[in-house]
């Protein structure tokens, strides 16, 4: 049993609203871009790039294990279970979804707001994720934060920091965080108003293969007589390389791209560029190959570099922020070693190392490699001095 978070109303004595506050914006349903095209959390996920660049960073944050480690007394950290091991699993998220939402309101509105859920004995439970654009933040006169929170019955209610948690990207006035959906707002509208443009074209048919010009005039009749004659002589796979008949004279002009529409083409080519700038996501994987490539580059290298400079800033701005909520010489800590794992080649050669140097027993490397133990594998073997030479 849980108890549902309704905290008593609590006024705040003066209301500050952030500078970087976007709520009055989603209010009117986003904010447009240069382009002229509104700039929303759909529209922008709409873009094929920016759902692979969220996709990607979300999903590989949600696949790492988050921890609960406890320092001991000989200075060594030991894993504990906890609340964290399982935070969404009282409002129905799997740990994997609740990881994923967090992230995904962190790279798209730059924040994220979990509410506190307790138990019957007013124990921490569980952390309830709300989506940003319900919260409004206000400070207190002295100096506390306050959260407003619509919910979906129409209502608000006010929490505290003692009853919700508030993760930040960049809050430049200690407010509220940056939203990316805001600060690049035109870069997401050039790129929906590419898409908007791209359908526009197939819509409205300009991609034909050919235009017929004939050299008389034509009646309605004739002409739809011409075409569905044209149509079913010389177009389609069963009529390559027939020969088609017409008792008209007519001008047939092929029907290509010209160059400013190839360099159309290239502009939407630049956009992915952007957006794998912007999220910091190599462009190779969002499948932008022409310029890049990882070819003579192993994936435990190009996993190295992607959760050394973009997840373990995402993972590091959680972590601490939920390692408050915790006991005593307890932290919260995203395990990135299955994510980073060498090879089996090379983990295996750094195991024989590690149980020859005396730093893991034989049994702690055969647990490493899913083995079962063996007699005699839990003492540490003693490093034997290099062999030189003798005289």
């Amino acid at each position: 049993m849980f108890r549902a978070p309704n905290p008593p109303y609590e006024p705040p004595q003066t209301r500050d609203w952030s500078i970087s506050n976007p709520a009055a914006v989603f209010l009117f349903g986003g904010a447009p871009s240069l382009a002229g095209v509104t700039v929303s959390e759909q529209t922008v996920l709409g873009i094929p790039a920016v759902k692979a660049a969220v996709s990607l960073i979300a999903g590989s944050i949600a696949s790492l294990p988050l921890q609960t480690i406890t320092e001991q007394a000989d200075g060594t950290n030991k894993r504990v279970p906890s609340m964290l091991d399982d935070p969404g699993k009282v409002v129905g998220l799997t740990c994997y979804e609740w990881k994923e939402i967090v992230v995904a309101h962190l790279l798209i509105h730059g924040n994220a707001f979990l509410i506190h859920v307790r138990g019957g004995a007013g124990q921490l439970v569980g952390l309830q994720p709300i989506h940003p654009a319900a919260v409004g933040v206000e400070i207190a006169k002295d100096g506390s934060k306050r959260y407003r929170v619509s919910m979906r019955d129409g209502t608000t209610r006010d929490y505290t920091d003692a009853n919700l948690t508030h993760i930040p990207w960049m809050p430049l006035d200690g407010i509220r965080g940056w939203s990316p959906l805001q600060l690049a707002r035109s870069m997401f509208g050039t790129s929906i108003a590419a898409e908007r443009s791209a359908a526009r074209l197939f819509g409205n048919g300009a991609l034909m293969s050919a235009v017929v010009t004939p050299e008389d005039t034509l009646t309605a009749e004739e002409a739809a007589e011409i075409k569905a004659s044209l149509e079913k002589t010389a177009a389609g796979e069963a009529n390559a390389g027939a020969i088609a008949v017409i008792n008209r004279k007519f001008k047939m002009t092929p029907w290509s791209l010209s160059n400013a529409d190839a360099q159309w083409l290239e502009a939407r080519a630049f956009q992915i560029e952007e957006i794998a700038r912007w999220f910091g996501v190599p462009p190779h994987l969002l499948a932008q190959t022409e310029k890049q490539t990882s070819w003579g580059t192993g994936v435990a290298e190009q996993n190295l570099g992607l959760a050394r400079y973009n997840l373990e800033p995402w993972t590091t701005r959680i972590q601490e922020r939920l390692s408050w909520l915790l006991g005593p010489n307890q932290k919260a800590e995203f395990f990135y070693s299955a994510f980073v794992e060498p090879d089996p080649e090379t983990e295996i050669q750094l195991l024989i190392a590690q149980v020859e140097a005396g730093l893991i027993t034989p049994n702690e490397a055969r647990k490493v490699r899913n083995l079962p133990p063996i007699e005699g594998g839990d003492v540490l073997r003693t490093p034997q001095p290099p062999q030189g030479n003798t005289p």
